[in-house]
């Protein structure tokens, strides 16, 4: 089982809608245009990506944002459970890529100085159930209600998973999003003929089948021709970064509960003291060093 490679630069769906030097960006724009309603042809368009470093930021390695038309648009593919507290990383994430595109200066001066509309979008591409659409917003996570907003941020989030999200009028009106999301149901497909905690060459295995059958297909041909060993490492990496994220939330699991052990046998073993026991029976009882109960009995009888 691999175990370098934890932090990912790029996922397939960031480097498709964004880090591509060949189409990148065009492929944004036809999203945008999907979004929005228009017809913005790239010859015609200026695009900016922006990015967050890795060592500032890393919780959204799969992400595309670009400036355009006094915009910035964030797109976020989110494979996991969906999650309610997008909107508050979403804040987070606006104000660092603020950090890179307003100069410090700027924000002392007395004259208003402009700063892009910001656009977030999660395309949920999990397993899970949920919403086909819906919008998020971050005074859902107000302790206090208000009765007027001081401060809002909405993300839409799209379920692009499955037959449902075939029918909505972004992937309908995308067609490299169309063929995204099919691509991601032949990776779907094959993944689950993987066994458990798989080996590189197997995983290897699953995403050269998947790509060859997309490719056959005529589903993101070019680019998984151009790309296909990249592809294949990307989905690697993400699997290692998910494997990762599970062991460290297991262990805190396992972190908590010993500590939760901790403290009922020092409580046990700070009753015990008061009666008097001696600190080597206590120590057999709680299961405790003995160093620690004496340091116990040494405390209560301060």
């Amino acid at each position: 089982m691999p175990v370098e490679n934890r932090e990912i630069k790029s996922g397939v769906f960031a480097d498709l809608f964004g880090d591509d030097e060949k189409d990148g960006k065009k492929n944004f724009l036809s999203l945008y245009n999907a979004i929005h309603g228009t017809s913005f042809k790239i010859e015609d368009t200026v695009i900016e990506q922006k990015k967050i470093p890795q060592a500032v930021y890393k919780t959204f390695y799969n992400d595309v944002s670009m400036l355009i038309n006094g915009r910035l648009i964030v797109l976020i593919e989110h494979q996991s459970t969906p999650n309610k507290n997008m909107p508050l990383r979403c804040l987070e994430y606006y104000v660092h890529l603020l950090y890179g595109i307003v100069p410090a200066k700027a924000r002392y001066r007395d004259k208003l100085y402009k700063i892009p509309a910001p656009e977030f979008y999660v395309f949920y591409n999990g397993a899970k159930k949920a919403e086909k659409e819906c919008t998020l917003k971050l005074s859902d996570a107000f302790i206090e209600a208000q009765k007027e907003v001081m401060c809002e941020v909405k993300v839409k989030f799209v379920n692009i998973r499955g037959k449902e999200g075939e029918n909505l009028p972004v992937v309908r009106n995308c067609g490299i999003l169309k063929q995204y999301c099919e691509f991601m149901e032949i990776v779907f497909r094959h993944q689950t003929q993987l066994k458990d905690l798989p080996t590189n060459e197997e995983m290897q295995g699953c995403y050269e089948k998947a790509i060859n059958e997309a490719i056959s297909r005529g589903i993101l041909a070019d680019y998984l021709t151009r790309k296909g060993t990249e592809v294949k490492n990307m989905f690697i990496g993400e699997y290692d970064y998910e494997l990762d994220m599970q062991v460290k939330a297991e262990e805190a699991r396992e972190d908590g509960i010993e500590e939760g052990r901790n403290e009922k046998a020092i409580e046990d073993a700070s009753e015990f003291l008061k009666e008097n026991i001696s600190p080597e029976i206590i120590a057999k009882c709680v299961k405790l060093p003995l160093e620690k109960i004496q340091q116990l009995r040494v405390q209560l009888n301060r």
